[in-house]
């Protein structure tokens, strides 16, 4: 991993934690259903399958993956589900196509120096 993909990492994991400025959802099963909602994610009612799909977003976002959905955990997946909802808006609004601007891979689709 890059030092900008470290500091991603550790940045938003900061800022789910000590710079999150609303009241969490609770760590239920239904609370966190609906927040993997979110992201397209449909878990299933089995418990362990809820499990599964903490461990695999902890492991995503660099926590410690033991499946529990602590404080931590419940923070960085409500962010991330805010931020999902926001951009599903966003691109709702027509705002997804734009015709210039960064590829995917970072590069500039002008015929400038890239970035």
């Amino acid at each position: 991993m890059t030092a900008r993909g470290v500091l991603a990492v550790v940045g938003t994991a900061v800022g789910g934690v000590i710079g999150w400025a609303e009241t969490p959802p609770s760590a239920d099963p239904a609370s966190l259903r609906a927040l993997f909602t979110d992201f397209g994610i449909e878990v299933g009612t089995d418990s362990a399958e809820l499990a599964a799909a903490v461990r695999a977003f902890q492991t995503r976002v660099g926590v410690a993956a033991d499946g529990e959905a602590g404080p931590e955990t419940v923070h960085l997946l409500a962010r991330y589900a805010a931020e999902a909802r926001e951009l599903s808006r966003f691109h709702q609004a027509g705002w997804g196509k734009l015709e210039e601007g960064p590829d995917p891979g970072g590069e500039s689709n002008d015929s400038g120096p890239p970035r």
